[in-house]
């Protein structure tokens, strides 16, 4: 499945502005990294990859439709599947990026 290019361009505009911002193409999926650090994707695999804090991972995991990022059959702590359907509002799409641009931030700081 090839990412969902309109999802792309709303976290293209999410991030407009941001500082350090660049895409890149990777995991078959369009990836938006801050400071040389993943932040969000519009994944391969439909949906949205989300980088989140770990032990804070906010409110959006609350939601049960998001569910976390499985890589080789293994659930990656710190990162989340959001479907498409739970960023389908611009306010919800621009929270998540937020939070995945903060992390990454944090990360790329340390």
């Amino acid at each position: 499945m090839a990412y969902d290019v309109e999802l792309a361009d709303r976290i293209r505009d999410a991030v407009e502005g941001e500082p350090g911002v660049v895409e890149k193409r990777m995991f078959g999926g369009l990836a938006f990294l801050v400071d040389g650090s993943l932040a969000v994707s519009a994944s391969g695999r439909g949906g949205m990859l989300l980088r989140v804090r770990p032990d804070e991972p906010g409110s959006i995991a609350d939601d049960p439709r998001v569910e976390p990022f499985v890589m080789r059959g293994r659930a990656m702590a710190g990162w989340l599947h959001v479907p498409a359907e739970v960023v389908a509002d611009d306010d919800a799409l621009r929270r998540c990026v937020a939070e995945g641009v903060a992390t990454a931030r944090s990360v790329a700081g340390s």
